[in-house]
């Protein structure tokens, strides 16, 4: 008996339907075993999370207080209201202050590169990690006499090393803190809430 008679005719249908099944398999299997690294090539949730823009409501906010508890990127963030004669006190304060005009400008954006560090003058906002080690100074707002300054005009003061900065957060001159309190990006989405993490629409 003939070879071909043993086996039968061949069907040269059924061999591609199955060669075409088997080559989609193969894709699928493939597809799926990318989607892990492809997906390694995203940032995870909690980075987002880091980077992401951060809305506060400061409605509640009075003259002479700070809101705290904040965080971006992982930083604390400070958010005080001065009052016109914390903001009066800023110009006497140049000559004591290592940066008066914030010439570095790595400490903050153009837009609050002025006397007051911010957009509106009675606002103000800061990472509230002392330049010197990173830790987190005491808001200090009164203009009275302190232990560690008695001719204390207001602003923060850094237990850890005695690091002293003003109502702007600029460092005292000859301070272990080699450079002023940043200022993060930041925007008003209205006149009750700021947005950490972008700036103002249109700024340089």
């Amino acid at each position: 008996m003939a070879n071909d008679e043993v086996h039968g005719p061949v069907n040269t249908g059924r061999r591609r339907f199955l060669t075409a099944t088997t080559a989609v398999v193969g894709a699928v299997g493939a597809g799926f075993a990318a989607v892990p690294f492809i997906k390694s090539w995203n940032p995870s949730e909690r980075a987002k999370q880091a980077g992401a823009p951060v809305s506060v409501d400061i409605s509640a906010l009075q003259e002479g207080q700070q809101l705290s508890g904040i965080a971006w990127r992982g930083q604390p963030i400070f958010i005080a209201k001065r009052s016109k004669e914390m903001l009066a006190q800023l110009p006497k304060m140049d000559a004591l202050v290592a940066d008066p005009k914030s010439a570095n400008t790595d400490q903050q954006p153009k837009y609050a590169q002025n006397e007051h560090r911010s957009i509106k003058p009675e606002i103000l906002v800061l990472v509230g990690v002392c330049t010197h080690l990173g830790c987190a100074p005491d808001f200090v707002p009164e203009i009275k006499p302190e232990p560690f300054d008695p001719d204390w005009k207001g602003g923060y003061f850094c237990p850890c090393h005695k690091s002293r900065y003003d109502l702007a957060g600029r460092v005292y001159k000859s301070m272990p803190a080699p450079a002023n309190l940043p200022v993060p990006p930041y925007r008003f989405a209205d006149d009750n809430t700021i947005v950490i993490g972008e700036d103002p629409q249109g700024a340089a």
